[in-house]
């Protein structure tokens, strides 16, 4: 499980294609000064087991199925991307709860700069407009963000100065494709209302 607090910017140091998954290698200072095989780490809010640690560097394996469903397929050598280790049971749940299994992707349509902040507005995809709620919890690229406003098909959220500093929303411009990983509460609760 994961907050949706971004740790530190990382970097794509490699991405090996094969026939039905991939070889992703990033390089994190933060989350490698204890990362063991075996950890999990989310990148750009997926959820990844590590298998190698060399330096400041940490290899994954990722199957078809997440290059399907996220935008890590797209990602190239020099893309930076958000790392957050998971969250141990004794520290603060700063974020929401976080799972780092993407629901699907959105577009980036809009970015309309503030005083200190921007305002963004996302594609929805129609399959999960359900699970978003105005003042609800989102996870975008593995940032726990809050949701200002929600449509048909689109939903907006604000990006306060350090999320704009200190992760890729800060760099996203309009037509990028984003993770997107709804509140999981409202998936269980929706499960049990149908029951």
């Amino acid at each position: 499980m994961f907050t949706g607090i971004v740790e530190e910017l990382g970097e794509i140091v490699a991405l090996d294609l094969l026939q039905d998954s991939a070889r992703l290698a990033v390089r994190g200072k933060t989350v490698t000064e204890d990362a063991k095989h075996g950890d999990s780490i989310a990148v750009n809010g997926v959820c990844l087991t590590v298998v190698d640690v060399e330096g400041d560097v940490f290899t994954v394996d990722v199957m078809r199925e997440t290059l399907d469903r996220t935008s890590l397929g797209a990602t190239t050598p020099g893309s930076q991307v958000n790392l957050e280790r998971a969250v141990r049971a004794d520290q603060r749940l700063g974020g929401h709860i976080v799972q780092g299994h993407v629901d699907g992707t959105g577009v980036l349509l809009s970015r309309e700069p503030g005083e200190r902040w921007d305002d963004i507005r996302v594609k929805l995809p129609k399959e999960l407009n359900r699970y978003v709620a105005e003042k609800g919890s989102i996870a975008i690229d593995g940032i726990s963000l809050t949701v200002t406003t929600v449509d048909d098909d689109s939903f907006g959220v604000s990006l306060i100065p350090t999320t704009l500093q200190l992760t890729t929303m800060g760099r996203r411009q309009v037509g990028d494709v984003l993770n997107l990983e709804v509140d999981v509460i409202a998936k269980y609760v929706e499960k049990l209302v149908a029951r």
